[in-house]
């Protein structure tokens, strides 16, 4: 059993209780410190993502060692990438690359109530590298109107204050959700949005609901639900932020269309199951416009206790054993036109301590980790022509219908190259495939790790044709799989 005190305030971290304070100052780090903060940023996780918390910073990152083959960095569940193409290392020379996300919300740029942060601030390391060719830098934004964004670059280190300025660099891309920046050297980055006309400067927010789990015997229980951009590293900073108190993510997330209309946000308290009652004084909370235009991932909770002789009365006890709660959200001003509606369900029933078993498939081969993240990484963009992740659907056999069901996924490549290996294809195969499709740079990833892992060279007769068997039905089951 938690009382009411102790339970807000473990569900309350510090760095949230101060939101609407200036941020502090810190003293400047000493040379020591620097050392060991770049030290640690750049120790080995051959590319495996890894969260730290370093001088007060809270960051995700991956490190590698490239040489002039080039590779891929890919921040897990984040939807941040960093390509490094062949040649762009002079041969012979090997450099340490480290992609880091940074949640330090204070290291973003000082932004006008115009202006609206979109995208996670992403650094490249080492700061300053210069490459032969340019390398891809890959991460989301929730700019409604892409025209709008527009990408900011501060050619400081991580640790220097920042001198935030539009990038003048040529070839950047913006698409419906995605920021693609070719780089000629490496620095900070992200994407802010900006609008003459309030009615034009709009955005997408997730809400995510969290809340402990409700267990025998306990009297309160309190959710919150936060408002954030509508991308990957958002909704994994939220769970990452609840991690320590128990909190888990209560069902999809919605998507919220947020206008710049300087309308502040309110979340207000309509149902609550019999059984419960609100301990809060009001039954709506209101988030400062600001502190979601700015990115600022804020979060408004309710408290909810079991009224009082309800564990005594049978009955009663069982309708307190399952709670069930709608909220309304909307924008001050906009009530009457735009909505959404919350729902929210927990029971004593629950499990959350061991989760559900799952029905596993029959083993399938894998392909390696590094070389399934430079494809996916590869495959992802969607093409023009089509010679992209659809294309390699369509050569497993799949139908428009189911295309069209795996372009609704987070990561299409992903889901495509899984469903490849479930097929127990092999890495020949797999190269046969890409130079059918004149995907030569796919083809040359796996070409290299089968000569330096395997050290087999690949022959046309060594090479069986898997495109045409079809043996993929077409009700294969991708619900199940997805």
């Amino acid at each position: 059993m938690c009382l009411l005190g102790s339970f807000v305030q473990q569900s309350l971290p510090l760095h949230l209780l101060l939101l609407d304070e200036a941020p502090r100052q810190c003293p400047p780090p000493t040379l020591t410190e620097m050392a060991n903060f770049y030290q640690e940023l750049h120790s080995p996780t051959e590319g495996q993502t890894v969260v730290r918390k370093l001088m007060n910073k809270l960051l995700v990152f991956a490190w590698r060692e490239m040489d002039h083959q080039g590779g891929c960095l890919l921040l897990k569940d984040m939807g941040i990438s960093l390509f490094i193409p062949p040649g762009a290392i002079v041969l012979g020379r090997r450099e340490q690359v480290s992609l880091a996300l940074v949640w330090d919300l204070s290291d973003g740029p000082s932004l006008l109530r115009t202006q609206a942060l979109v995208s996670p601030v992403v650094a490249c390391n080492p700061h300053g590298a210069s490459f032969l060719k340019p390398c891809t830098l890959t991460f989301k934004h929730c700019s409604q109107n892409p025209s709008l964004a527009c990408i900011y670059s501060s050619n400081t280190t991580m640790l220097d204050a920042k001198i935030w300025k539009p990038l003048s660099q040529p070839g950047a891309h913006m698409s419906r959700d995605e920021c693609r920046i070719p780089l000629s050297h490496f620095s900070l980055y992200t994407c802010v949005l900006e609008a003459p006309n309030a009615c034009d400067a709009r955005k997408w927010l997730q809400l995510a609901v969290f809340c402990s789990a409700l267990v025998p015997g306990q009297s309160h229980l309190q959710l919150r639900v936060y408002f954030l951009n509508n991308t990957p590293c958002a909704l994994q900073w939220a769970m990452t932020n609840e991690e320590p108190y128990g909190g888990r993510l209560r069902g999809p997330c919605q998507l919220f269309d947020f206008m710049g209309t300087q309308g502040d946000q309110y979340l207000k308290l309509k149902y609550i199951s019999e059984g419960w009652e609100n301990v809060d004084d009001s039954s709506c909370q209101m988030v400062p416009y600001l502190h979601i235009w700015h990115g600022k991932c804020p979060f408004r909770s309710f408290c909810f206790k079991k009224k009082a002789g309800t564990n005594e009365d049978e009955d009663n006890s069982a309708l307190t054993n399952e709670i069930i709660v709608t909220m309304h959200t909307f924008q001050n001003g906009l009530q009457t036109k735009y909505m959404e509606i919350l729902r929210f369900q927990a029971s004593e029933e629950e499990s959350w301590a061991v989760p559900p078993a799952i029905s596993r498939p029959a083993p399938c081969n894998r392909l390696p980790p590094e070389l399934f993240e430079q494809l996916q990484m590869l495959l992802e963009p969607n093409s023009i022509t089509g010679n992209d992740w659809r294309k390699l659907a369509s050569h497993l056999g799949l139908c428009g219908m189911k295309i069209r069901f795996l372009s609704c996924q987070r990561s299409p490549a992903a889901a495509v190259l899984e469903l490849f290996e479930e097929q127990n294809g092999s890495l020949l195969e797999l190269h046969y495939l890409m130079t059918s499709m004149e995907r030569l740079d796919c083809a040359s990833a796996i070409q290299v790790y089968l000569y330096g892992k395997q050290g087999q060279s690949i022959t046309p007769s060594s090479t069986p044709l898997i495109a045409h068997k079809t043996e993929f039905s077409e009700d294969l089951e991708l619900d199940a799989k997805l």
